[in-house]
């Protein structure tokens, strides 16, 4: 358990750091790149040594190459912006995955309602977002409806996997915030520091509840 233990404190640490002192930047430089894909690496490399699902440990590492996509952007240039969304499309289809190979929870008004408000609320969210996106409007399209699948199977989790739906949902959040960000910003104004913040804490702290969540279960005992 030492090696997999170091790797999510490592994780921790670093995506901690990058939160305090560089998500908020406009370019964070070659440390900010080195802590913010160093911390999804080492939760890929925790699901791995852990002995997770491989399409965790896929997720996460797709996560931490869309990641690094996207810190490779200088202020005011968006060229790996699209090679990020597809990694981290990528990412939602391995996940997607997952989701639907592991136990479901019975079907009830609840999961369903909560399912409904999700695809719902996203679509609306996404329309009215539309005349902003200009030609990334496709590529928005796309990764939005793989995010929303992605977090409706989350919702159908039974309760040992709460950690993960807790992630996914919080995933989703950081994206809603972020495409605010990327589409909504007016050229040239900085970053605002509580959405940088916001995005980068939803988004890690949830990448580490899928990925503890998704090993937790199976580290348990035979009952």
């Amino acid at each position: 358990m030492a090696g997999e233990t170091a790797a999510l404190v490592g994780a921790i640490v670093l995506g901690v750091l990058y939160w305090v002192g560089w998500c908020w930047r406009e370019g964070g430089g070659l440390p900010g790149l080195i802590l913010k894909t160093g911390s999804t690496a080492l939760l890929a490399v925790f699901a791995y040594m852990a002995g997770g699902p491989w399409l965790l440990v896929a997720g996460l590492a797709l996560s931490s190459a869309g990641d690094a996509f996207l810190a490779m952007d200088r202020p005011g240039e968006d060229k790996w912006l699209k090679p990020g969304m597809a990694a981290f499309f990528l990412a939602h289809v391995a996940y997607v995955a997952l989701f639907w190979a592991l136990p479901q929870a019975e079907r009830s008004l609840l999961n369903l309602g909560a399912q409904f408000a999700l695809v719902i609320g996203g679509v609306a969210f996404v329309r009215w977002l539309a005349p902003s996106l200009g030609p990334m409007r496709i590529p928005v399209f796309a990764y939005t409806a793989i995010i929303l699948v992605m977090g409706a199977a989350a919702l159908r989790l039974p309760a040992p996997f709460l950690l993960v739906t807790l992630g996914a949902v919080m995933f989703v959040a950081s994206d809603m915030i972020l495409s605010l960000q990327l589409f909504t910003r007016p050229a040239g104004a900085p970053k605002r520091v509580g959405s940088s913040l916001a995005v980068w804490g939803l988004y890690f702290f949830g990448q580490a509840l899928i990925a503890w969540g998704g090993v937790y279960p199976f580290l348990q005992p035979a009952g």
